[in-house]
């Protein structure tokens, strides 16, 4: 079964907004955690710095995720764009 090119870059077209939907839950995700870190320094204020740290670096691990989905989606588009 072939496919023809037209299929192919369909389809990685196709692929590459999917795989921009991983950066909705990075979204999301992020949102939520320092959501909860705002409430974490209002009932401890003298925790702020330990708590904006962690909400960081829970933050930036959480962004990989959605760095990796636009990579995807990038790498895709060219594959659609160089078969067209």
């Amino acid at each position: 079964m072939e496919h023809s090119e037209f299929t192919v870059a369909a389809f990685a077209a196709l692929g590459a907004g999917a795989a921009m939907i991983a950066g909705i839950g990075a979204g999301i995700g992020q949102g939520y955690a320092a959501g909860k870190t705002v409430e974490a320094v209002a009932r401890q204020p003298e925790a702020r710095g330990p708590l904006t740290a962690t909400m960081l670096l829970g933050q930036a691990v959480a962004e990989t995720t959605g760095i990796y989905a636009f990579v995807v989606a990038f790498i895709l588009i060219g594959i659609a764009q160089g078969v067209m």
